[in-house]
């Protein structure tokens, strides 16, 4: 009969805790963000979407060597001694062209190891957290400013430009003969 009395005791005792707390909840408001139209506000040194700006970017390659998964890929191609690239915003003058500027972001751990070894902080984190996709192939992101075909000719023309040095490296090196 005692340990009757302490188990109908111990399950009386269990249902008013839980009752305690589901009362306590029942009578404070709900707080509801509709969240589409209204976003919860983001800490201040919080790690989204990279974004790039390649205006700025002098293809130095060092984001693609500090990123521990590999997901930046970057191709260069040298200009040609008349060519003016221009400068960056911080006043480094451009030499490479920058042909392939890529992101995966499936490969992506938001480390932010990419930001801080780039001398004209082209490369940042964003306040963009949504951007999941059906198709893992949606998660690379071309940052590059250049078409396919633009950066084929590029590379071309930088092939054509050694090829003809070389000739007369060549030629010249027949005469002194």
């Amino acid at each position: 009969m005692k340990e009757y009395l302490k188990n109908t005791w111990q399950a009386i005792y269990t249902v008013l805790v839980g009752m305690k707390i589901t009362f306590k909840h029942l009578f404070t408001p709900a707080v509801t963000i509709q969240y589409p139209d209204v976003k919860v506000p983001l800490p201040e040194r919080v790690r989204n979407r990279l974004y790039v700006n390649i205006d700025d970017c002098i293809g130095c390659d060092q984001c693609s060597r500090a990123c521990p998964v590999s997901c930046i890929e970057i191709e260069t191609v040298k200009s040609l001694p008349g060519e003016d690239l221009g400068v960056t915003s911080n006043g480094k003058k451009k030499a490479l062209w920058v042909t392939k500027f890529t992101i995966d972001f499936a490969k992506c751990c938001y480390c932010q190891l990419c930001v801080f070894p780039c001398p004209t902080d082209c490369i940042f984190m964003t306040n963009v957290y949504e951007f999941s996709e059906y198709d893992r192939r949606n998660l690379i992101y071309n940052f590059s400013n250049l078409t396919e075909e633009e950066a084929a000719e590029k590379k071309a023309n930088y092939e054509k430009f050694l090829a003809e040095k070389e000739s007369q490296k060549a030629a010249a090196s027949k005469t002194t003969q």
